[in-house]
């Protein structure tokens, strides 16, 4: 299984970026999808999320600013990301969470190595 981020970059305050997560090498597997980014005391901050049924989540402090999408047939998820602000800046990792009865991959998650979002003022 390979995943991997991209779609970074260094924008002003207000300016707009969208990610994409993208995952292969499975079959059969449902999968949930998740970004991420480094908070305060080194942890990992959830930003946004879908799981496999469709359900999409975000944090309070995107949520009205950033949009998930999803497209199926090229196994992306991207996250859109309008009105950016500059504690927005980070670098961004997509978690994959693979599962299910005839998943090879059950249970299994997967990191990519980040894609950093610079936002100035």
């Amino acid at each position: 299984v390979q995943s991997g981020e991209s779609g970074g970059g260094s924008v002003q305050v207000g300016g707009s970026l969208r990610l994409s997560c993208t995952a292969s090498g499975y079959t059969l597997c449902n999968r949930d999808m998740t970004w991420y980014r480094p908070a305060p005391g080194n942890e990992r901050e959830f930003v946004s999320g879908l799981d496999g049924g469709g359900f999409m989540d975000y944090a309070h402090s995107v949520q009205g600013r950033f949009t998930l999408s999803e497209d199926s047939a090229e196994n992306t998820m991207y996250l859109q990301m309008n009105s950016l602000k500059p504690e927005d800046t980070a670098m961004y990792y997509c978690k994959i969470h693979l599962y299910g009865s005839l998943c090879r991959y059950n249970d299994m998650t997967y990191w990519g190595k980040g894609t950093q979002v610079t936002i100035s003022s």
